[in-house]
C-alpha cells in the first residue's frame, strides 16, 4: 500500500502520534507499516533476534535500546532473517551496523545511527511491553508508520 506520513497526519491529526527524532532509514525498503511489536534492551540484542524470529510476518518490531549509540543492535545477518519472514520494518531507538548488508535487505530499517561495535549477548530487557521515546508511546498491537517524512502510530489502522 502506498501512503505518506504526512497525509496521514493530515488527514487523522486527533489520531496519531508523531515521533519527534529523527531517524535514519538503512534498509531497502524506505517506508513500510504494520502492527507494532516490542523489546526493550540495552546494548544486548538476545531478545532482539529472538523477537525478529517470532513476531507476526508484517509487523514492524519496535527495538527500544534506550538511545544508545555504543553498540549496535540490529546489523545485516538479523536484517536478512526480518527480510525472510516477511517483517515490515524495525525501528531501532539505538544503533545499527553493516550499514551497507542493511542497504541490500528487503526491509525497512531505521536507527538513530551506525556504530560497528557488534552488541553483548546477555539476555537482558523485556519482550511485548509498551515502549516509549520521542515524545510517543509504542504499544504492541497498535501501528507505525515509517517514511522519509518520520514515524507515525495510532491506535488503529488507517489504510
Amino acid at each position: 500500500m502506498d501512503f505518506r506520513t504526512a497525509d496521514l497526519c493530515d488527514e487523522h491529526e486527533e489520531a496519531v502520534q508523531v515521533c519527534e527524532l529523527t531517524f535514519h532509514s538503512y534498509g531497502k525498503v524506505p517506508r513500510f507499516f504494520g502492527p507494532i511489536s516490542t523489546v526493550r534492551v540495552y546494548e544486548d540484542n538476545v531478545l532482539v533476534k529472538e523477537a525478529i524470529q517470532t513476531v507476526a510476518p508484517g509487523s514492524v518490531l519496535v527495538v527500544d535500546g534506550g538511545g544508545g549509540l555504543r553498540r549496535a543492535l540490529v546489523g545485516g545477518n538479523l536484517a536478512q532473517i526480518a527480510a525472510e519472514r516477511g517483517l515490515s520494518g524495525i525501528v531501532v531507538f539505538g544503533a545499527v551496523r553493516d550499514v551497507l548488508e542493511l542497504a541490500e535487505q528487503q526491509v525497512g530499517v531505521f536507527a538513530l545511527g551506525s556504530n560497528p561495535r557488534r552488541p553483548r549477548r546477555v539476555g537482558v530487557g523485556s519482550v511485548g511491553e509498551p515502549v516509549r521515546f520521542g515524545g510517543i508511546n509504542y504499544v504492541p498491537g497498535q501501528y507505525l508508520y515509517a517514511d522519509e517524512d518520520g514515524i507515525v502510530v495510532s491506535e488503529a489502522l488507517l489504510l
